[in-house]
């Protein structure tokens, strides 16, 4: 298997750890459906920052500087990613409808299940690495290839996205009973004895099937930083729990980093070269690895230069580039 620092202890309290805070984030501040305002999503957007960071440090402390920067890159991509997530989830909201006050319950359940997810991608594609060597080529190439069609190819508008999330909807209205109005918080309802799913419940199904296509880029983006499955995992399990205060600090706003996108296409193919760089084609090419030091310091100037060019030049005062 690949070197971990994680031992079964250090893995079974930081899962507790995130049960727990889960627990608390449910069962006592998000009980009843309710508006986010801005100030509850700030106030939990720090909370949610300032964790990360704290158990970046007992990294740090454990395990040394090498792994809490390699911890603190995967942290930043993934989180810099993230927000192209909550672009997609805005358009699927407004798309389907949904009542601001059910929002948080259903990425609340997004998360759970990105959880999940992400766990399960992690150990496949750490396997495929430990199994084939190759694997790095291919997920160094495919970085290298998201990051490029980030920078060039032009995506098509909000409806456009909706209409590709579509199929989801369409599927779930021929094989499931789907009642033709939301129902509440509630994701299942009975009627005359029959179980259906409300139209809440598809739209967590439309999410969900997003996050599938955003963890096909996040978790090859990390295994370019670490190749540590502690360090991926709980990397990428900081930056998903936070996804929810920030979709609702960013709502109204995330128009504005209309530059995130070529950013985050150049962090992308950043990563993959790295990646690439890192096996070598033996002995054509020596292998060479970029110190992750130099690596988090490009990364954040890329994201950090793109979300300031952005707030600086908005969009409705300069001309984006052709694609």
């Amino acid at each position: 298997m690949l070197d971990s620092v994680g031992s079964p202890l250090t893995w079974g309290a930081f899962l507790v750890g995130i049960l727990f805070l889960l627990a608390i984030d449910l069962g006592l501040f998000n009980r009843k459906p309710h508006r986010v305002s801005m100030r509850e999503a700030l106030m939990w957007s720090c909370i949610w920052v300032l964790l990360s960071l704290a158990f970046n440090g007992w990294v740090w402390h454990a395990f040394g500087q090498e792994k809490a920067l390699e911890f603190l890159s995967a942290y930043v991509i993934e989180k810099a990613l993230s927000v192209d997530n909550i672009f997609v989830f805005i358009v699927l909201f407004r798309y389907m409808r949904v009542q601001q006050e059910y929002m948080h319950r259903i990425l609340f359940a997004g998360i759970l299940g990105a959880l999940i997810l992400r766990g399960v991608f992690i150990v496949a594609g750490l396997a495929l690495i430990e199994m084939f060597t190759a694997a790095l080529y291919i997920f160094g190439g495919f970085l290298v290839f998201t990051g490029l069609r980030l920078l060039f190819v032009r995506e098509g508008g909000e409806g456009d996205e909706a209409g590709q999330d579509n199929w989801v909807k369409r599927w779930a209205e021929k094989y499931l009973r789907v009642t033709k109005e939301f129902q509440g918080p509630r994701f299942f309802v009975n009627r005359d004895g029959k179980r259906y799913v409300t139209t809440l419940f598809v739209t967590l199904l439309m999410v969900e099937t997003a996050d599938v296509v955003f963890a096909l880029d996040s978790i090859p983006a990390i295994f370019g930083i670490s190749t540590d499955p502690f360090i991926v995992f709980t990397s990428n399990v900081c930056a998903v729990m936070g996804l929810r205060a920030m979709f609702f600090l960013l709502e109204n706003v995330i128009d504005r980093f209309w530059l995130l996108k070529y950013g985050l296409g150049l962090v992308l193919s950043f990563v993959g070269v790295k990646m690439l760089l890192g096996v070598g084609y033996e002995p054509h090419i020596p292998a060479f690895h970029i110190p992750v030091g130099i690596s988090l310091g490009v990364v954040s100037l890329l994201i950090g230069g793109a979300i300031t060019l952005s707030l600086l030049f908005p969009p409705g005062h300069a001309s984006e580039p052709q694609k």
